[in-house]
């Protein structure tokens, strides 16, 4: 069932806003040029991974010894608004279409980080990722590693019909009142080092 409210809600979801899609698109591609999306391999539903989608928010510039500048020198003024607004998670409706993720479930961290979870935090995979849930309804960027995974646990534990309409309207707030984007409103959060003895 959560997969065909799944599909139906991002199909209309996406006929709405298409516009707004087509315009952030253009906006991309003329402030920051090719490629317009973000694509990355992720871990999904029992760690199967898949591509996942974004709008770019960061230019491509490197150093002198051809690597990519730190994220805070390469975010934009047009990346961090569609971050702040969450405009840059769009196309993740296509993953949802495409079944690789959910509404609601834990957000598709990072394929490095598999071997560095713990058998409670590996948990998060059990259920498919989610363009939000219980950690970003409750902190997001700007909470911890350890709770991020235990707000990520509870959910699976007690996913619902009812808890994701909640989320739902939580991220919704969220979203309106600009909070808690990251932990220096441009960048994102620092990476996950791993603590398997917990």
């Amino acid at each position: 069932m959560k997969r065909l409210i799944d599909y139906l809600l991002a199909s209309v979801i996406l006929i709405l806003v298409s516009p707004i899609f087509l315009i952030v698109a253009l906006m991309i591609r003329i402030n920051m040029g090719s490629p317009v999306f973000f694509r990355q391999e992720r871990p999904g539903y029992k760690t199967k991974p898949f591509m996942l989608f974004k709008f770019r928010t960061m230019n491509l510039q490197y150093d002198a010894n051809n690597q990519l500048l730190p994220d805070i020198e390469r975010m934009t003024k047009l990346g961090n608004f569609l971050r702040k607004t969450s405009l840059d998670e769009l196309p993740q409706l296509i993953n949802i279409l495409q079944g690789d993720m959910s509404f609601v479930g834990p957000r598709p961290l990072l394929m490095e980080y598999l071997p560095l979870y713990n058998a409670e935090q590996a948990k998060r995979h059990d259920v498919k990722p989610g363009i939000t849930g219980w950690a970003q309804v409750n902190g997001r960027n700007a909470i911890s590693w350890d709770d991020k995974f235990k707000f990520d646990v509870w959910y699976v534990e007690h996913q619902s019909f009812l808890l994701d309409m909640k989320i739902i309207w939580l991220t919704f707030l969220k979203v309106l009142n600009g909070s808690d984007v990251n932990q220096s409103q441009v960048m994102t959060m620092e990476k996950f080092t791993g603590n398997k003895k917990k």
